[in-house]
């Protein structure tokens, strides 16, 4: 038994460490830039739902399997080289790892969390329904956005600019992603740029780009 005693320990120790680490969840203020984005870029009057990706993309493209990083920034020339340093650095900085996002979008629908290729889970935000309406039958009548990713956000060091990307990937095969460029107006956050950092449509479509 005193053997025993004093190995638990030991045994509690590796076991702790065998376990993944916790990502960290994404700072509260980082939401609000969320929200302007994608009120700006993907709500309409019809969307009622919109699905995103639990977790933060460091991926700014689907055949990109490396992180962001200044150098990429330099070789694309995004915004025809405007971009404060500042902003490209912090944004480099956040995005080398993913970060958890929580319940607090406010662009005004509902939304869900999804992981990867798992099923939504069940819907975050508070929008009240009435009840003369079945949720089963209200659902197959509403736009759905499926689905949105998320990159932290960067900031200049002056916190009047802000950079993130927004990744919008469709179950048909396509969708676009987009970097979005932020600045502040007597207190007011708004778009003032967008770049498509790359898009997709089914072979032979020739609709409108996503």
């Amino acid at each position: 038994m005193l053997s025993l005693a004093l190995l638990q320990p030991a045994m509690v120790t590796v076991w702790a460490s065998a376990l993944p680490e916790q990502a960290e969840s994404v700072p509260a203020d980082e939401y609000p830039f969320y929200d302007v984005a994608v009120d700006a870029k993907f709500l309409t009057s019809q969307t009622r739902l919109v699905v995103l990706e639990r977790m933060t993309t460091t991926r700014l493209h689907p055949d990109q399997p490396l992180v962001p990083s200044v150098a990429w920034f330099a070789e694309q020339a995004l915004f025809d080289g405007r971009l404060p340093q500042d902003l490209i650095r912090d944004f480099v900085a956040k995005n080398q790892r993913p970060s958890q996002l929580d319940a607090r979008f406010a662009f005004g629908v509902r939304y869900r969390f999804v992981s990867g290729e798992g099923v939504p889970e069940a819907e975050a935000s508070l929008v009240i329904i009435p009840t003369a309406w079945p949720v089963q039958d209200l659902e197959g009548e509403l736009e759905t956005i499926d689905r949105l990713a998320f990159s932290r956000v960067g900031l200049t060091l002056r916190s009047d600019q802000a950079l993130l990307y927004v990744a919008n990937h469709r179950r048909d095969g396509t969708g676009a992603g987009f970097l979005f460029w932020l600045g502040r107006r007597r207190a007011v956050w708004e778009v003032y740029d967008a770049e498509v950092i790359w898009a997709a449509q089914i072979e032979g479509n020739s609709g409108r780009t996503p």
